[in-house]
């Protein structure tokens, strides 16, 4: 390798650096703003301005508003995917479970926001997200349900609904996410503590575990 070609290389890695730099930037404002004022009310430039960025940055990032939901949604569905990794056979149902918990949780205290955009997407009909809905995710609870369904039929763990159960660990761990004014309103609270997670991840723990007659 030259010196021209070194030269160039170091450029292009230092660009990619400071693109992805620029793009969590504005995803993380588009987070705040889609929240607020909902993909209807947002617009780009309220975005550009909660990013402390000229517009034309954004645009020349996302090129329009709903490449840049798009984007917040993808790196949540990543995030997630990422989070909770490969539930397999061999894991067990005990391990299995106490994985996706653990992973789920963390995300919601450490992601909120995340979990809130996604939640107003599914309730607002999936617009941007029904052909994920269709193939990923129905495939992704197909798969993990076949695992229970087997450690179930081997006497492994409870005779329970296994897409009931996947659905009972998104909901109960996503509403520490989802419904954070609420919860910290009731606990008179101004934000989650360190320990919450822990805790939180404990207490849901021990109850999915002993409702598929599983030892916490």
């Amino acid at each position: 390798m030259n010196f021209n070609t070194m030269t160039t290389t170091t450029a292009v890695k230092k660009q990619g650096k400071i693109r992805a730099k620029s793009e969590q930037i504005i995803i993380k404002a588009a987070q705040e703003e889609f929240i607020l004022q909902g993909y209807k009310g947002a617009s780009v430039q309220s975005i550009a301005d909660r990013a402390q960025l000229p517009k034309a940055n954004v645009l020349y990032y996302f090129k329009n508003k709903e490449n840049i939901y798009h984007a917040v949604l993808e790196q949540t569905l990543n995030m997630w995917d990422q989070g909770i990794g490969d539930i397999l056979l061999e894991d067990g149902p005990k391990k299995a479970i106490e994985k996706i918990i653990a992973a789920k949780v963390k995300m919601s205290f450490e992601n909120p926001n995340a979990s809130k955009i996604y939640a107003m997407e599914i309730i607002q009909g999936a617009q941007h997200l029904k052909e994920f809905a269709r193939t990923y995710l129905r495939q992704w609870v197909r798969e993990k349900a076949k695992i229970f369904q087997i450690w179930i039929d081997n006497g492994e763990m409870a005779n329970v609904n296994p897409v009931n159960l996947i659905f009972l660990i998104w909901s109960s761990t996503q509403h520490y996410a989802d419904f954070e004014t609420q919860i910290l309103t009731i606990m008179n609270r101004a934000e989650y503590e360190e320990e919450d997670i822990e805790q939180v991840t404990q207490f849901l723990t021990d109850m999915i575990l002993r409702g598929c007659k599983l030892k916490p």
